[in-house]
């Protein structure tokens, strides 16, 4: 196989040939969400540019296995290891207990991935499955003196490191510009840029979740879970490892640290960054202005798909902001663009000729670092060109495997019927779980979303009553 796909390394800070360890093979890593909430629209920008990138890769003929972990332990509200528990944060306030939480933001979290075609990868890994894995990995850096103990915690010892910014730039004079919290002054680290593998009960007895270890009770900081999911499926050597800007540090320049530390070698090649959504108030989060999320979306009218479309139009590495009239001119554009499919003739002989040469300026577009605001403007030339329709229709099919726009899906409404007896099992469901909130048995109720989730069946609490539609 040719080697011609290009992408921009954060790690080098250029564009780069990809060329993968193992040819013909892409090891693929993906830092999931800490599901102690919904997504907002700006966290799935991620997700969605990382799809691109996947279906891109197996577009031009690699075989791709993928990993993405689900963050349901360790994840602290600061960056720098202070703070509470993301997901006890997120339990004390629906009252709910820690894995109940997990479980219904996960599932959450796919649904909100399938509304927007992002496909869910290879291997979907929550952090608590892999408490001995952490534990493994804590032992041998300490053996190696690369850890230490101090106030009953486990730290990793960035002193031991020639070069620990290699990935972000930083330098320790900036170390505060790159957290999302100002940091707290931790008196057990040696060095203010050492990082928590593993915290005991000593200092978080309220903990929900806490494992036996070496050194007590406790449970794992958050940096060593991605390492260790990472080689539990891909090795101890991956292609390309994902996430957003805010990423950069210190999660993954902790990740590179202590992987590498255990390791001896270079653990990662590619590390592909995308750049945050952002509003006119500036960067999109859960805690400011109005929580932007998939469900908000359609409530207000939209397909999500046309979102899925305003992201392709920019370019990943560039601050993408955010606005329903950008939206709304969004809204225009898709079903401008889907009426003129629809009026395509689908019978007929496909041009070789032609198909091979607008697949091979759709390829290179993609190939150059992503640019999908470019494959895009390839169906535009693919609609105007003096070919036919079944040409056009046919190539308009294959791009759309990668930019997932439902481009040549018709709209009809034998594709949402309802048997009778499907429909009866949803409103029985949706009276058990009435039933069960009136109980106040809301994990029963969450579980029961939950299991109409699996059948594809979405709900939503109105003021009118409970509503249901297909997904």
């Amino acid at each position: 196989m040719e080697d011609k796909f290009m992408m921009y390394n954060t790690l080098s800070k250029r564009v780069e040939k990809f060329v993968p360890n193992e040819a013909g093979k892409v090891g693929m890593y993906t830092c999931g969400p800490t599901v102690y909430h919904f997504a907002h629209i700006g966290n799935l920008r991620s997700y969605l540019m990382e799809d691109i990138l996947e279906k891109t890769l197996r577009y031009i003929g690699y075989d791709v296995k993928r990993v993405m972990n689900i963050t349901d332990v360790g994840h602290l509200s600061s960056d720098a290891d202070t703070g509470e528990d993301k997901m006890v944060k997120g339990a004390k306030r629906e009252h709910k207990t820690v894995m109940e939480i997990a479980q219904f933001y996960t599932d959450a979290f796919f649904s909100d991935c399938k509304k927007l075609n992002i496909k869910r990868p290879d291997v979907v890994e929550p952090a608590t499955n892999c408490i001995p894995e952490f534990i493994h990995m804590i032992e041998e850096l300490l053996k190696k003196g690369y850890a230490y103990q101090s106030g009953e915690n486990i730290y990793f010892d960035t002193s031991k490191l020639k070069e620990y910014y290699v990935l972000s730039g930083h330098n320790e004079d900036a170390l505060l510009e790159g957290v999302r919290d100002d940091v707290d002054v931790d008196d057990n680290k040696k060095n203010k840029n050492d990082f928590v593998l593993w915290f005991t009960k000593s200092k978080f007895e309220d903990q929900a979740l806490k494992w036996d270890s070496p050194w007590g009770v406790g449970y794992p900081g958050w940096h060593i879970e991605c390492s260790c999911i990472s080689m539990k499926h891909l090795g101890d050597y991956m292609d390309i490892h994902c996430g957003g800007v805010d990423n950069i540090f210190p999660h993954h320049t902790n990740e590179i640290a202590q992987s590498e530390a255990y390791l001896g070698h270079k653990w990662v090649n590619y590390w592909m960054h995308v750049h945050h959504l952002n509003d006119k108030s500036g960067k999109m989060s859960k805690s400011k202005g109005e929580f932007l999320t998939v469900s908000l979306l359609e409530e207000k009218g939209y397909n999500p798909i046309v979102y899925r479309l305003f992201c392709l139009q920019s370019h990943y590495r560039k601050p993408l902001e955010f606005s329903y009239e950008v939206l709304d001119q969004m809204v225009a554009t898709y079903d401008k663009l889907k009426k003129r499919i629809a009026n395509l003739k689908k019978d007929g002989e496909v041009d070789q000729a032609a198909f091979a040469q607008f697949r091979s300026a759709f390829e290179a577009a993609l190939c150059n670092d992503l640019n999908s605001s470019l494959a895009i403007t390839v169906i535009y030339d693919l609609l105007k060109a003096d070919i036919s329709d079944a040409t056009k229709y046919a190539l308009i099919g294959s791009f759309d495997y990668v930019l997932g726009l439902d481009l040549t899906k018709e709209e009809e409404a034998q594709e949402n019927a309802v048997d009778s007896e499907l429909e009866a099992f949803i409103l029985a469901k949706i009276e058990e779980r009435k039933e069960a909130k009136k109980a106040k048995d809301f994990a029963k109720a969450d579980a029961i979303r939950a299991e109409l989730l699996d059948k594809g069946v979405s709900i939503k609490d109105t003021r009118e009553g409970v509503v249901w539609e297909l997904i």
